[in-house]
């Protein structure tokens, strides 16, 4: 049997022998280490420190932070998944859980057997912009031209396999256009570039990209979500453009190791929803692009499968290799 899986098991059999209603009365009592597998400053780290405040103040318990960046968010859950099997570790993670599984030949987790369901936290919608030298106004406009000139339009991502890269490839998909992809190293460097013109299109969040719409650098042609996003308003959503398939927005959401107990779960759930709902911090999370949620377990188990399959069939549609 998986190592881990193994571990776990037995870590559940354990606790649930000391009694549901026992836990739930003692748990959290020392602090909680929450991983985040990305490098400060990002948005899944933004996130998880405008929280912290108001979950630690649910749980009458500390939340420990550490960043431990690397491989798409990989090491970050190695480190969670390998952990005991009793609430106290925590991964607060964005939608490479949902992508890792079809891009990584071999990772060292099973993504759906590992680990256990906490809460979907929040969703980010991501903005399609083009530089102003690129003579589109509307999605229309740039589906006519991708198709007037096919393999000439090119766009930036963050790398192969980046989120940024497989919205591009989903647009691709839907809009039915050739367009040259550009990976860079990170976000950050495809941004500079886009905003200097070396590249006319990329796909961003709100948070990153806002500064440079307001500037009139970048031009948002269509953002991803339901509906507009409040923190830009005047720009279209995707469906309302003409291509309501282009569902490439961000998810977070937090797990934790699988034989975790159901009343830790339970707990550390009913945390996390009141420091995502707290109004303070709805506001701020708005203000940077985020759409707060703060969903149950189920709720979150039902988006992991969702869009784990979404992005396996488009990695495997566009052929996605990793550098």
């Amino acid at each position: 049997m998986h190592e881990i899986r193994r571990r776990h098991l037995l870590a559940g059999a354990a606790a649930a022998t000391l009694g549901g209603p026992a836990l739930a009365q003692g748990f959290p009592d020392r602090p909680v280490r929450v991983i985040v597998p990305f490098g400060p400053g990002g948005g899944t780290d933004n996130l998880v420190r405008l929280i912290d405040p108001h979950v630690r103040a649910a749980l009458g318990q500390p939340l420990v932070i550490e960043n431990r960046a690397g491989a798409g968010g990989t090491i970050g859950g190695e480190v969670v998944a390998r952990a005991p099997a009793d609430g106290y570790t925590m991964l607060i993670v964005d939608s490479s859980i949902a992508i890792n599984p079809s891009l990584f030949p071999r990772l060292p987790y099973d993504t759906e057997k590992d680990f256990a369901p906490v809460s979907l936290l929040a969703t980010g919608p991501v903005l399609l912009l083009a530089h102003p030298s690129l003579p589109v106004t509307s999605l229309a406009e740039l589906v006519a031209m991708a198709k007037a000139r096919p393999g000439q339009l090119s766009y930036a991502s963050g790398g192969n396999g980046a989120s940024t890269h497989l919205a591009g490839e989903l647009l691709k998909m839907v809009a039915g256009i050739d367009l040259v992809h550009v990976p860079y190293r990170g976000t950050g460097p495809a941004t500079t570039d886009v905003v200097a013109g070396h590249v006319p299109l990329m796909f961003n969040g709100i948070s990153a990209a806002r500064p440079h719409v307001d500037a009139g650098r970048l031009g948002a042609i269509a953002v991803t979500g339901d509906r507009r996003a409040p923190a830009l308003p005047d720009v279209p959503t995707f469906a309302e453009a003409g291509l309501p398939d282009v569902t490439a927005s961000t998810y977070w959401g937090a797990l934790v190791p699988a034989g975790t107990p159901p009343a830790a779960i339970e707990k550390l759930s009913e945390a996390l929803r009141v420091g995502v709902r707290h109004l303070d911090v709805q506001e701020r999370l708005t203000a940077l692009g985020f759409v707060p949620i703060g969903g149950t377990p189920a709720e979150y188990a039902a988006n992991l499968r969702s869009e784990t399959a979404k992005w396996a069939e488009v990695v495997r549609k566009a052929n996605v290799k990793l550098d």
